[in-house]
C-alpha cells in the first residue's frame, strides 16, 4: 500500500492543476458521507550563515551552507457526515501516516478514536499548510507532542471547548512512543467577525521509552541536522510532565499569539529535571484580510483578491532554557522575520530570515560558549 501513495499523489496533483482551484476535491457521497481529496506539497530550503557550528553537516565548515529537499508530500481522504467524521492522512516523503481517526459527533460534543493531535499547542493544533512560519516554535517542537494513537473525548460549543486524551505510541512504527494522558481547556471571551480573544491551558503526563529522556532544539530552521541547545540523554528518565498556557488576539488584519509551556523530567537515581521554552508572535495581513476561529485554533482564509493574493508580515521572539542545576543543555533565543504571500487558492510562498542567539556550557572550553548564526529560509507550497 504504501508504495501507491506516492503515484497517488502525483495523480491527484495533476487532477487539481487541471481543473479549477480549490481547496478540496469533492469526490462522492457516500452513505450519507461527503468524501473528498486534500493534498499538501512543500519544499523548502535553507541556507545557513554559521558562527561556530556547521548547522547543516560534519563538525567543522564543510563549504556546502545550504540544503535543499522537499519537506512534506501529504494525501488526506476526509469524510464528513451527521453523526460521524472520518479521516486518513499519509505523508508519501517521510513514509509516516497522518491523521487517521473516526469521529462520533454528540451534538456540541463528541468521541474520537485513532491517531490524531494531542491537546497540548494551539500552533500545532493549527493547520500546517497555514503555518504563519516556516518552521513552529522551540516551544512547539521540543515539548509539543503531536499526533498519537489516542482516544479521546471532547467538545466545540463555539466559545470555548475541551479535549481529554488517552494516548499510546505514533501509528507509523519506531516513531513517537510513550503512553500517557493529555487534556486541553480553551476561552474565547471575544469572538465575533474579525475579532478573537482566545486562552488556553493544557497538560500532558506520560512514559518516556527505556527510562530515558533527551531534550533538544533546531535553531528554527527545520532543515538543520546540528542542535545549539542539548541536554544529552537522561538516564533513569521515567516520566514526563508538560503545562502549557496560549493566548492569542485578533483585529482585523493583525494576529498575536503566544505560548508558554514548563516541562518536568522525572528521574530515578538523580534530581527531576526542569526546562522552559515560550514565544511570542505578530502577524499582518498587508492585504486587508483577517482570520476566523474554530475548535480553538484560528482558520485562515482565502484572499480577497485571488489575482493579487494574500500578503503577511510577521515577526517572532521565542527562547527555551535547557539548563538545571548539574544538566546544562543550554539557552537560545531567535528573532524571526517573515513574509508570506498566499497566491490564489492553491500556492503559498514563505521567507524567513532567523537571527540565532545561543549560550552552551562548554567541558572542553570550561566556560560557557555562544554561537550566534543568521539562517535564511524559503518554501514552495501547494495545496488543494
Amino acid at each position: 500500500m504504501q508504495r501507491s501513495f506516492p503515484r497517488l499523489l502525483f495523480v491527484a496533483i495533476a487532477a487539481a492543476l487541471s481543473g479549477q482551484a480549490a481547496a478540496e476535491i469533492a469526490i462522492d457521497v457516500i452513505h450519507g458521507s461527503e468524501v473528498s481529496l486534500e493534498g499538501l506539497v512543500q519544499s523548502d530550503a535553507n541556507w545557513f550563515d554559521n558562527d561556530v557550528a556547521d548547522l547543516n553537516g560534519s563538525a567543522g565548515n564543510n563549504g556546502a551552507n545550504s540544503e535543499f529537499e522537499m519537506r512534506r508530500a501529504e494525501i488526506v481522504l476526509k469524510g464528513k457526515g451527521v453523526e460521524f467524521d472520518w479521516v486518513a492522512g499519509y505523508d508519501a516523503k517521510i513514509d509516516k501516516w497522518l491523521d487517521v481517526n473516526l469521529k462520533w459527533k454528540q451534538g456540541a460534543n463528541f468521541f474520537i478514536a485513532g491517531q490524531y493531535k494531542q491537546p497540548n499547542s494551539l500552533e500545532e493544533l493549527s493547520s500546517t499548510r497555514n503555518n504563519d512560519f516556516i518552521a513552529k516554535a522551540m516551544t512547539t517542537n521540543t515539548f509539543g507532542i503531536a499526533r498519537r494513537t489516542a482516544v479521546g473525548y471532547g467538545g466545540d460549543h463555539g466559545n470555548w471547548g475541551f479535549l481529554a486524551s488517552a494516548f499510546s505510541r505514533e501509528l507509523t512504527r519506531n516513531l513517537g512512543h510513550g503512553d500517557g494522558f493529555g487534556g486541553r481547556f480553551y476561552y474565547a471571551p471575544v469572538q465575533a467577525s474579525g475579532r478573537v480573544l482566545h486562552f488556553g491551558v493544557s497538560a500532558l503526563d506520560y512514559d518516556t521509552r527505556a527510562d530515558q529522556q533527551r531534550w533538544r532544539a533546531r535553531p528554527d530552521a527545520d532543515l538543520a541536522t546540528v542542535r545549539l541547545v542539548d541536554t544529552g540523554t537522561l538516564a533513569g528518565a521515567r516520566q514526563n510532565r508538560t503545562y502549557g498556557l496560549e493566548g492569542m488576539w485578533v483585529d482585523g488584519p493583525l494576529k498575536v499569539q503566544g505560548e508558554y509551556m514548563a516541562q518536568r523530567t522525572a528521574r530515578r537515581a538523580a534530581a527531576d529535571f526542569n526546562a522552559s521554552s515560550w514565544y511570542l508572535s505578530g502577524l499582518w495581513n498587508l492585504s486587508g484580510e483577517t482570520w476566523g476561529y474554530k475548535g480553538g485554533v484560528p482558520t485562515t482564509g482565502l484572499p480577497d483578491n485571488p489575482a493579487r493574493g494574500m500578503w503577511q508580515l510577521g515577526l517572532r521572539y521565542d527562547a527555551i532554557d535547557l539548563d538545571d542545576g548539574a544538566v546544562q543543555g543550554g539557552r537560545e533565543h531567535n528573532l524571526t522575520f517573515g513574509a508570506n504571500w498566499y497566491l490564489r487558492s492553491n500556492f503559498k510562498l514563505m521567507f524567513n530570515y532567523v537571527a540565532v542567539n545561543s549560550r552552551k556550557f562548554s567541558a572542553a572550553a570550561a566556560a560557557r560558549v555562544a554561537d550566534d548564526p543568521g539562517i535564511v529560509e524559503t518554501r514552495l507550497q501547494f495545496f488543494w
